[in-house]
């Protein structure tokens, strides 16, 4: 474990290599899992505000499960999550081809809102746990990934460098620039 700025993080990812690979898992980590994307506070209330803007960008199952629990949940765990469509895909999932693509992503490309995702989604494998006085950074490992697992293999990328833009979203360009000094000692 590496601290950095009172975030104690995984020396795993430096050490993993990550690229994901959407032809070959098809996002699964949008469809596989007991639960919805994990949600800050602040996303609820961010989801509540773009929901009309990127309920055009959604499956008609999802806008019927958001109609009738909302644009969250509280998991078995406790935790606020997006809602599931029968215990499986994130509400937000639309179909393209056979890839799982996110909606509020979708709306984000067109200029539609300023809210990319929430920031578990554009973290993943990454996991982030918020304590009182430090967060945990953690690498999730996950066999619907060892397609990504693979690629960052063959491509020497570690998980922190191919999460950089949502490091840099979540902690800022000051905290990404001192991991990768660590990355260089490691």
């Amino acid at each position: 474990m590496i601290e950095i700025d009172g975030k104690i993080i995984s020396k795993e990812i430096f050490e993993k290599k990550f690229v994901c690979d959407l032809t070959s898992c098809k996002g699964a980590c949008c469809v596989e899992g007991d639960s919805g994307a994990p949600l800050l506070k602040s996303e609820i209330k961010e989801l509540k505000k773009i929901h009309k803007k990127v309920k055009s960008y959604m499956s008609e199952k999802g806008l019927e499960v958001v109609e009738k629990k909302g644009v969250y949940v509280v998991d078995q765990e406790g935790d606020l999550t997006t809602p599931l469509i029968n215990d499986r895909e994130c509400v937000y999932v639309v179909f393209e081809n056979g890839i799982s693509k996110c909606a509020i992503e979708k709306a984000y490309i067109d200029k539609k809102i300023n809210f990319k995702k929430p920031i578990s989604c554009h973290l993943y494998p990454i996991r982030i746990t918020e304590y009182e006085k430090f967060d945990a950074i953690n690498y999730e490992s996950n066999k619907i990934c060892s397609s990504a697992c693979k690629l960052g293999n063959e491509m020497q990328i570690p998980v922190f460098k191919f999460l950089k833009e949502p490091l840099i979203r979540k902690y800022g360009q000051q905290f990404y620039n001192k991991l990768y000094e660590v990355s260089k000692v490691l």
